[in-house]
């Protein structure tokens, strides 16, 4: 019997010194690369109702926070120290209202053809889209909690293709 220590995944951001750096992706080819983000953001049922309903005094609630959600993700090297600027072919942000539980639950999908993937710019989108909604409504509702952001899945790369197992 073979006694295999198991290896851990080194952070890649460290030089041999152990200075963090921006990693070198010159070499790796281009591939198509996909990510998609979630997350929900949760408040008082009368809150809901107001974006719902379009009367929120700031306007389209859910209009703005996927308009800032697209624009931020644009913005992603500018917001996350050593992320790699990516020409984006894709940005779709979608919002669904859960009624029973007065949440609203935003997903964003990101892609690119590049040489390093866009899971930042993916969960980027999702924490912007729903600090929007938190901004546009703090004034009736500052008990609103953002939860549950993650990655879902990635697609392309050398690490290949990740979904998230059922929760």
């Amino acid at each position: 019997m073979t006694n295999k220590t198991p290896t851990t995944p080194t952070l890649t951001h460290f030089d041999q010194t152990g200075q963090a750096h921006m990693v070198d992706v010159g070499a790796k080819q281009d591939t198509h690369r996909i990510a998609v983000a979630s997350g929900t953001i949760r408040m008082l049922p009368a809150t809901l109702a107001l974006i719902e309903s379009g009367n929120a005094k700031k306007g389209d609630v859910l209009g703005i926070a996927r308009i800032a959600a697209i624009m931020a993700t644009k913005r992603t090297s500018d917001l996350i120290p050593l992320c790699h600027p990516l020409a984006l072919t894709r940005v779709k942000v979608d919002f669904s209202i859960d009624a029973e539980h007065a949440s609203i639950h935003c997903t964003a999908q990101a892609e690119t053809v590049g040489k390093t993937g866009v899971e930042m710019e993916a969960l980027t989108a999702v924490q912007v889209g729903l600090l929007t909604i938190y901004d546009m409504c703090k004034a009736v509702d500052r008990g609103m909690v953002m939860t549950d952001v993650r990655v879902m899945e990635k697609q392309g790369g050398k690490s290949g293709d990740w979904k998230v197992d059922k929760i």
